[in-house]
């Protein structure tokens, strides 16, 4: 299956419908509603036609000019900005259920192993900027996340990060720093494998991007990829064929799990040193 709709969310364009029909069904004009909002024509218009996500504000105004009786207002409820990006809720799905997954990362610790500061850096540098809210929203569903690696019946997991992902100081100094220092701890759990790729092994066969390979506890199995705007959940065969054989050659090329806790820590001391 392959995720890469750019549609605007559905409760987006569900209330804006159920607004212009309130709206006409009372002949409020809709630069009546602007002017009481406080918004221009072509906002109200936007919001109506789903490409605007209806604010709070329109809604509960639009409710007493319309005479709703709550309905509009009740429909702020759905309008919370998503813990995901849309295109990502497929793959949180399989996440939540694997009892195995295996993920490489190139340019970035994985979402799994961040700390509250370097995912919080990585949502402030957004582009497009997020707001406040969809960083506190997004933010608190990542971290939330991380609580499966401590689960029971506990999933295995193994990471493999490129040494980029390492020396970009996302954050800042500090944040690297307890960022690595939280990759050395995580990395004593029992069901979890952290190995890290130096750049010294040259040319391999994870340059061409990021994946995670997971089985959930249906038995169903899962290769995830993406970049900027292609979001990609597959299920077919052929393709999981081929991302598991790059997996396994990655593996081999990155060093072992007490090698790389070695590595992570002179990363660490070098940190510190650099001050």
């Amino acid at each position: 299956m392959t995720i890469d709709s750019a549609q605007p969310p559905a409760a987006w364009r569900y209330c804006g419908n159920q607004l212009k029909r309130w709206r006409l069904q009372t002949d409020v004009s809709r630069d009546d509603l602007a002017r009481e909002a406080g918004y221009s024509h072509e906002a109200i218009k936007s919001m109506e036609q789903g490409r605007r996500r209806p604010t709070r504000r329109v809604l509960e105004i639009a409710d007493d000019m319309c005479e709703a009786g709550g309905k509009l207002r009740a429909a702020t409820d759905y309008l919370e900005p998503e813990k995901y990006p849309a295109r990502t809720h497929e793959f949180m799905q399989a996440e939540a259920s694997a009892v195995t997954l295996h993920w490489y990362e190139n340019v970035f610790v994985p979402g799994l192993l961040q700390t509250e500061d370097y995912a919080r850096a990585l949502l402030e540098a957004h582009c497009p900027p997020l707001d406040d809210e969809t960083i506190q929203q997004r933010l608190a569903a990542r971290l939330q996340r991380r609580d499966k690696l401590a689960q029971k019946p506990r999933a295995i997991f193994t990471f493999v990060i490129y040494e980029a992902a390492l020396r970009t100081l996302v954050g800042g100094r500090d944040t690297m720093r307890q960022q690595v220092q939280h990759l050395i701890d995580v990395g004593q759990l029992r069901n979890v494998s952290i190995q890290i790729l130096p750049f010294a092994t040259g040319a391999h066969a994870g340059l061409n991007g990021p994946f995670v390979l997971l089985e959930t506890e249906d038995g169903e199995r899962y290769a995830y990829e993406e970049s900027h705007e292609m979001r990609h959940l597959y299920g077919d065969r052929e393709k999981l064929r081929v991302i598991e054989e790059r997996h396994g050659m990655i593996r081999m090329q990155a060093l072992g799990a007490e090698e790389s806790t070695r590595f992570l820590r002179r990363v660490a001391e070098q940190l510190w040193k650099t001050d």
